[in-house]
């Protein structure tokens, strides 16, 4: 009788995997995708001119629809679930994007808290369920917290990545390496005998900072040391044809499909005698890493795109992020961080009139901010006033839109 009556009460919940397998083609696709949140992320906050939030709230009522279709699927639909991918993508770059840019938080806590966040959610979802398993999402349960540690997992390996951009000053494409290492050592250990979950999703955020760099990269100037130049627009075109192309793939061959909900099967490499052994070799690769990054912040260093063109009077000194602006007030920093933005949309606009006019109003705010600033770090102030330099250099007088977008980025990156 109890058997029956468990049957009956499971049997109408139970579903076919929601989700693809785990194979090749879905860590590509996947990393395809977290480059498009990047580059169309930056594009559309550009193109809209509604400003970040009102983009975010326009995306999370997108998200809200897409996941409705995905929601409302039977089974693994290649379309709907990469496309739920893409736009989960954007959105959680946008909401990391609003702490940081709108609200000022700074990166190390946007990370914290979104680490924080996705324990809290695998710890419900465990509770509940007694499962992480991604070939397990057979209830509608499972898919909710499936695509909430999604959303998450966006947000946290946005902000990650840009803190480690903000610490080192690494350039976008040399930032690639760290997250595409830890990577390699992951999958290493997986086939060593490592805890399969736990080895899917550390390998899944890793790949959210690994495919913003890789986007960076493609659309950043085409300075030394910087990016190919091919720009926001191109770079999200270029992988969303990819992604197409793909799910077009998949779709035919359907070679990502989990036919049955293989809750039993038994993962091909996972030994659990070696489990606690990777999990330390993964734990290990995690301190150095952090050992790497915090040396890294201590060196003197450009920031990533920081060198741009014209001499800086402060000569020989490099300055991370938060070495810049660590003694001066945020309401300063986010003035001047507002009046490059709002230079920055009208150069992705064509509009050199209203460039110029954002160049002379962030000249006479920092001006009238130099006998407050300069007495409370002198040298940050000088590094500072020498990118100031090289941006009015290319818009007044080279008037050459590469120059222009090297020079703004670099300001935007040492103003956080």
């Amino acid at each position: 009788m109890t058997t029956n009556t468990a049957t009956r009460t499971a049997a109408p919940k139970v579903l076919l995997n929601k989700v693809p397998e785990v194979t090749i083609w879905f860590w590509l696709i996947k990393i395809l995708c977290t480059t498009v949140g990047e580059s169309f992320a930056d594009w559309i906050n550009m193109q809209l001119g509604v400003g970040l939030v009102a983009t975010a709230v326009i995306f999370t009522v997108v998200f809200a629809a897409v996941l409705i279709g995905q929601f409302s699927t039977s089974r693994y639909r290649p379309a709907a679930y990469w496309l739920t991918v893409v736009v989960v993508s954007v959105t959680g770059t946008l909401y990391t994007d609003i702490l940081t840019d709108q609200l000022g938080v700074p990166l190390w806590i946007s990370t914290s808290v979104f680490a924080a966040g996705l324990a809290v959610v695998f710890g419900i979802w465990f509770a509940r369920e007694r499962t992480l398993s991604i070939h397990s999402i057979v209830s509608r349960p499972r898919e909710a917290f499936y695509w909430l540690a999604v959303l998450v997992t966006f947000a946290l390996g946005t902000a990650a990545g840009d803190w480690t951009l903000e610490l080192t000053g690494w350039s976008p494409g040399v930032s690639v390496l760290l997250p595409l290492a830890l990577i390699a050592i992951i999958v290493a250990c997986w086939r060593m005998g490592a805890n399969p979950v736990l080895a899917f999703w550390l390998a899944y955020v890793l790949t959210r900072p690994l495919g913003a760099n890789l986007g960076d990269w493609l659309a950043s100037p085409k300075v030394p040391d910087q990016g190919l130049g091919l720009g926001t627009l191109v770079t999200s075109l270029i992988f969303l044809a990819a992604i197409l192309a793909t799910v077009v793939y998949l779709t035919l061959t359907k070679s990502d499909v989990i036919e049955d909900h293989q809750q039993t099967r038994v993962p091909k490499y996972h030994r659990r005698g070696r489990e606690w052994p990777m999990a330390g070799v993964m734990a290990a690769s995690a301190i150095a890493a952090g050992v790497l990054l915090n040396w890294a912040s201590a060196q003197p260093h450009a920031n990533a795109a920081a060198e741009g063109d014209g001499p800086n009077p402060a000569s020989g000194i490099h300055l991370s992020s938060q070495q810049a602006l660590a003694h001066f007030p945020g309401a300063d920093v986010r003035q001047f961080r507002t009046l490059v933005k709002s230079m920055d949309v009208a150069l992705a606009k064509g509009d050199q009139a209203a460039l110029n006019q954002g160049v002379n109003a962030y000249e006479k705010a920092w001006d009238d901010d130099q006998d407050k600033l300069k007495p409370l770090d002198g040298t940050a102030w000088d590094f500072i006033d020498g990118q100031n330099d090289a941006l009015f250099t290319a818009v007044r007088e080279k008037k050459d839109p590469t120059a222009e977008k090297a020079a703004i980025t670099a300001l935007l990156t040492t103003l956080g």
